[in-house]
């Protein structure tokens, strides 16, 4: 995602009164006696709902599927690392009861570099129209760009962080939605091609977002066409240690009723602590083109460092598995899992 920050009631109608005519009362009488003096359904006393049991979120499990995408290296856009990986991914979600798309398509980068891409969509119970989408980018940047030393700024990053994290917390969940369903369905997207975005020694194009490729055409070819859920929530940078997720401002502008929803959950569920009510500022990411251009409201989960923004590891050679914690890979999880599974 890019490091450029660029700094939104309902009143319900009277009820109409109701008016009943003298002469009908020994009918309504009668029809009472005729079915038993029963009541109308509407009058009748809701029955109460059974409590809602979530499943415990596996940070082990998480910490592993991280690891086991970091081991293929990195996942940079026409390596064979990224073309084994997306394989894996596939292979994973479909391990774990999902309905596979793939969307291979040749992107272009910033820099004119054809980028030969996918976009992978596990689906869980594809046929119900209530949908919830879960989402993450699997790439990792091609270059660490950010790096205090000047000699590794085109050298590819592993991207344990940047990419990896928020993908391993989507299997886990997914391995979950196996043993466990939902009453919804669910569409967990692995989004490609969201860092390769202008080098940092570069200027930024001034002609659209050079970052977030592959959601950029998800988001105007879906992988189902005139596909709507009813809200997106978006993972990146979820496993750095003593990260904090604060309300982000493009999630906050388009979908604050979500972030109120999830924040809330995060309290309910016993991770309050890392998810604090606090701007966060406003980052370009996946969740932008959810948003402007699928209209899907969609919120961005993303690690919050108050001296820097980002994670100290951001785009750097020190993106790698000793960096990962796996208490907030939990926190992220717990959370998202509270969410979907109190969804009706």
């Amino acid at each position: 995602m890019s490091d450029t920050f660029k700094h939104t009631q309902k009143t319900a109608m009277p009820a109409k009164p109701l008016h009943r005519g003298r002469g009908w009362g020994w009918v309504f009488a009668l029809l009472l006696v005729a079915c038993g003096g029963k009541k109308p359904q509407s009058a009748q006393q809701s029955q109460p709902q059974p409590a809602v049991v979530v499943p415990t979120f596996n940070a082990d499990s998480a910490y592993h599927y991280t690891a086991g995408q970091v081991a293929f290296g990195p996942r940079v856009p026409n390596s064979e690392a990224h073309r084994q990986c997306g394989d894996w991914l596939v292979q994973t979600l479909e391990r774990f009861g999902a309905k596979v798309t793939s969307q291979h398509i040749t992107l272009r980068a910033y820099d004119g570099t054809p980028l030969y891409a996918r976009n992978i969509i596990g689906s869980y119970k594809p046929e119900l129209k209530k949908r919830v989408l879960l989402c993450a980018h699997w790439d990792s940047r091609p270059w660490a760009d950010a790096d205090p030393d000047p000699k590794n700024h085109r050298t590819p990053i592993l991207g344990a962080n940047d990419g990896a994290s928020g993908v391993g917390v989507l299997l886990e969940v997914a391995r979950q939605l196996q043993a466990q369903p939902t009453d919804i369905g669910i569409d967990i997207i692995l989004f490609d091609a969201e860092d390769y975005g202008t080098h940092a020694d570069e200027e930024e194009s001034t002609e659209g977002i050079t970052w977030c490729l592959g959601s950029q055409y998800w988001a105007r070819v879906p992988h189902t066409a005139n596909y709507m859920a009813r809200f997106g929530i978006l993972l990146d940078m979820v496993g750095g240690k003593e990260a904090r997720f604060h309300r982000e401002g493009y999630s906050d502008h388009f979908a604050k009723h979500i972030v109120d929803k999830v924040w809330a959950a995060a309290h309910t569920s016993g991770h309050g602590q890392w998810f604090p009510y606090a701007d966060g500022g406003i980052i370009t990411d996946d969740h932008l083109p959810i948003n402007e251009i699928a209209r899907i409201p969609c919120i961005d989960i993303i690690g919050h460092y108050p001296e820097t923004g980002f994670a100290p590891t951001w785009h750097t050679m020190d993106d790698t598995m000793d960096n990962i914690d796996p208490a907030v890979l939990r926190a992220v999880g717990q959370t998202v899992l509270q969410v979907i599974y109190n969804e009706r």
